[in-house]
């Protein structure tokens, strides 16, 4: 199974660095694209982080081929450094899915709320985008996957969406959607 196939997937942390380093003036002439461009980064994000619990809670007794190449490069992408995922032993997973672990909760959630937090750089069009993606992610993963998404997940998609929401609130930007 390959979640956001469409979205180049392995630049999400790519882009964010780039988006890090143009100035405030091209952002400014490129706003609208920017926006696109980071909703669609954070969906994939999303998206490639709740399969991964997926995929890690089920190993190994589901047996999918998690060794392709924009998976494997997305993995590195956001620090993981272990074996490959389709090799881990029941152990190994249960300690990658703990509270502690890598793709933990915590863990996940915080990285993921990172990414729209700092990539939005505080802009409140951004966090919304930004917030949106992660949650069109979360979806796009679960209808992949073909089922709801195992607990770990939901639960991780729930506490990125606070720690983004706080952010906002801690911005005085107000959590609900204005446009709705």
């Amino acid at each position: 199974m390959q979640v956001g196939s469409n979205t180049n997937q392995t630049d999400i942390y790519a882009q964010y660095t780039q988006m890090k380093l143009q100035s405030k003036e091209d952002l400014k002439s490129n706003y609208s694209e920017l926006k696109i461009q980071f909703q669609q980064s954070s969906s994939a994000l999303s998206a490639l982080s709740s399969d991964a619990q997926a995929q890690i809670t089920q190993a190994p007794n589901n047996q999918i081929d998690l060794n392709q190449q924009d998976f494997q490069k997305f993995l590195k992408d956001i620090g993981y450094e272990g074996k490959p995922i389709a090799q881990l032993s029941q152990d190994e997973a249960k300690a990658l899915v703990a509270d502690d672990g890598f793709f933990g909760i915590d863990k996940t959630a915080q990285r993921i709320a990172d990414f729209v937090i700092n990539g939005s750089g505080g802009d409140e069009s951004l966090l919304r985008a930004g917030r949106s993606g992660i949650m069109q992610g979360f979806e796009d993963a679960q209808k992949a996957w073909g089922s709801k998404l195992p607990d770990i997940s939901q639960k991780t998609i729930e506490k990125a969406t606070d720690l983004i929401n706080q952010k906002m609130s801690d911005l005085g930007y107000s959590v609900l959607d204005t446009n709705a």
